[in-house]
């Protein structure tokens, strides 16, 4: 389903996602959704990526939340499946074995916060502005919003944002932890791509392995999540990348 919504690149290792909906704002539909699970997928299977980056097209908006036009007339039953789907796309990227990096380049709202908490790491440019609009035309966010910003800048600021639906721009995302970093919007693309091929250049297994002990142990207990992390060390004394990186390592010292 090449229908142009999302537009594919690779470049040194990187896979770049480029909702490509400017007109709309990059609003969300079903076909965006289909693509960038279908995309996903493929930088996953794809041994020469190491690192997927999503952002949006036309250097206004990252993602504009979900296409009010489509959603309107849904029942209660549709808008289920509607968020269901949705969430097919967060989980892909949280459950994807490599690191997501979402470039946030201009607006970002509703539903394109919560794409990007599913990413692993956010960048933005300094005129990125944020909001979790839902509350003003009558409905919430449906995409685990009202899930992942507690657990990521806190309870009371996260449900002052859904309650209100206002607006806040990168300083106040970056200072809240919703952010790693913020660049002037010219040079967005090219840091986040330097960050990108620094993660690049690392052992993919081991990438793969830390995501998943890390993504894990945020959803279970302290004594099971350590557990699990021990398994995966013992995991990468199973690569070839193990193997190179620590022989070097006491070769270099022998020097």
């Amino acid at each position: 389903m090449g229908n142009g919504l999302v537009l594919y690149e690779e470049r040194d290792r990187v896979a770049i996602l480029t909702i490509n909906r400017p007109q709309a704002m990059n609003a969300l539909n079903t076909d965006i959704n289909l693509r960038l699970i279908e995309l996903l997928l493929e930088a996953e299977r794809d041994p020469a990526i190491k690192v997927a980056v999503l952002t949006g097209a036309g250097g206004k908006a990252f993602i504009a939340g979900g296409d009010i036009k489509e959603m309107l007339g849904m029942d209660a039953m549709q808008a289920r499946g509607y968020a269901l789907n949705a969430k097919r796309v967060i989980d892909t990227i949280w459950n994807l074995g490599k690191p997501v990096i979402a470039a946030i380049n201009g607006v970002c709202l509703g539903g394109g916060i919560e794409y990007a908490m599913a990413c692993d790491l956010r960048t933005a440019a300094e005129t990125a502005k944020f909001a979790l609009p839902e509350i003003n035309i009558g409905i919430m966010p449906g995409s685990a919003g009202t899930q992942r910003l507690p657990r990521l800048i806190g309870m009371a600021k996260a449900k002052e944002f859904c309650f209100t639906g206002s607006m806040f721009d990168a300083k106040l995302a970056l200072e809240l932890g919703l952010l790693n970093h913020v660049y002037p919007a010219e040079s967005l693309m090219e840091e986040t791509l330097a960050l990108a091929g620094k993660i690049a250049s690392k052992s993919g297994p081991s990438l793969r392995l830390i995501k998943a002990a890390m993504n894990r142990g945020t959803e279970t207990d302290l004594e099971t999540a350590s557990l699990f992390e021990i398994d995966c060390f013992g995991l990468c004394f199973s690569t070839q990348e193990q193997q190179d990186g620590m022989r070097a390592f006491v070769e270099k010292g022998r020097k």
